[in-house]
């Protein structure tokens, strides 16, 4: 019996000793916002100029549209 009561501590310690995540991502939809340090900042620059050039118009959707038809 004293082995299971050492077990059932040693998986108690495992489940709190995890990493907790940061207060500030918790409950966002993307926590590499948050994120500082050079790779993170070259990276959230990047997904902004992607998201930029990724933008479309409904102008321009219904041009190549008209044009593809």
């Amino acid at each position: 019996m004293a082995n299971e009561s050492d077990k059932q501590k040693k998986d108690a310690d495992k489940k709190t000793s995890a990493i907790e995540p940061d207060p500030e991502t918790l409950h966002t939809t993307d926590p590499q916002e948050n994120m500082e340090g050079p790779v993170s900042s070259i990276m959230q620059n990047i997904k902004e100029v992607v998201e930029k050039d990724d933008e479309e118009t409904k102008e321009e959707a219904d041009r190549k549209k008209d044009k593809n038809m």
